[in-house]
């Protein structure tokens, strides 16, 4: 198991530094017996399962941003979710351990805390016990570069493949200028997507619907933030019926234009005439459906009975003209 995305405990008197820290956060003065804390390492700047990495600077960046954050749970962004403050962050160097990339370890490590009372009691035993113990981030970058040839994965494909080795030389993409931190959340399975980090390629933080359709078409695993997976089901949602509204359109127009065509050129077999019609664009059907409606007015009333009586005596006045 990575250590990337873990809790780790350790015990140990908070400090006055610690205190204050905390405080900042809350509506009166907490004293240490009130307060339960501990460390979470939320993320490094080791080659992910998804072939990026982040850089130390971009690490750097992400204990500024997530100073203050919540931990949740499952990324479920609900109030009742809340878990966790964060209070302090640091990056931490482990020298004696080299990344995938070559480079020293390093990782993000965040302390955070809660109020030690009743409520909390379970989440406390699930911590210490080791059962509450994965966590993975969602955050938003501002450069995804390939690791190669340093193009700009976002924009351009380079030919280079995440995964493979060029001269030596690991193929991922680094990930850099971190502009947003979303959230920290304990996962249930951390061997699936919702245990890795949770990355946006957008400088406001969230991607628009358009950027996650794109997405969708892109090569490797497609990763969601909780927001984006719930905005695109509405947004299937909503095309689905639509989808609906246009077959419902397109058979009552198909059907027409096979009516019409009997009426102006019965001498074209039904059969014909509806195999013609399936085959047809939307707008060619509805090019033939003005057309053959124009014809089949000036061949018969279509005026209904109880229109009034010029515009009837107007319409059987018409000549006939097939």
């Amino acid at each position: 198991m990575k250590e990337t995305g873990c809790v780790l405990l350790k015990s140990g008197v908070l400090t006055a530094e610690d205190l204050e820290k905390i405080n900042r956060y809350t509506r009166r003065a907490f004293q240490e017996e009130e307060l339960y804390t501990f460390s979470v390492v939320l993320c490094d700047n080791e080659v992910d399962r998804d072939m990026e990495r982040f850089t130390v600077p971009a690490l750097e960046r992400l204990g500024e941003l997530f100073l203050g954050k919540t931990g949740i749970f499952d990324h479920a962004p609900q109030a009742q979710n809340q878990a966790a403050r964060i209070y302090d962050c640091r990056v931490e160097c482990l020298p004696e351990r080299v990344t995938r990339a070559g480079e020293a370890y390093h990782r993000l490590v965040a302390r955070a805390y809660l109020p030690r009372c009743p409520k909390n009691e379970e989440f406390i035993l699930e911590l210490e016990s080791g059962i509450k113990k994965e966590v993975s981030v969602g955050c938003s970058v501002a450069e995804a570069t390939c690791s190669i040839c340093g193009a700009d994965r976002r924009k351009e494909e380079c030919g280079h493949v995440k995964g493979r080795c060029y001269d030596g030389v690991l193929c991922c993409t680094i990930l850099d200028h971190p502009t947003d931190a979303y959230e920290w959340s304990f996962v249930a399975i951390p061997a699936q997507r919702e245990a890795g980090v949770i990355k946006s390629f957008t400088e406001k933080g969230e991607r628009t619907m358009e950027e996650v359709w794109k997405s969708l078409s892109g090569e490797g695993d497609l990763v969601l933030h909780a927001g984006e997976r719930q905005q695109l089901a509405k947004e299937v949602a909503i095309l689905r019926e639509q989808a609906a509204c246009g077959r419902q359109y397109r058979e009552a127009l198909e059907k027409s234009v096979v009516r019409l065509c009997g009426i102006v050129s019965p001498e074209v077999p039904h059969e014909a005439m509806e195999r013609a019609a399936q085959a047809m664009q939307l707008d060619d059907l509805q090019a033939f459906e003005k057309a053959f409606r124009k014809r089949a007015e000036q061949a018969l009333p279509l005026t209904p009975q109880l229109a009034p009586a010029e515009q009837r005596a107007s319409t059987e006045n018409r000549e006939f003209q097939i």
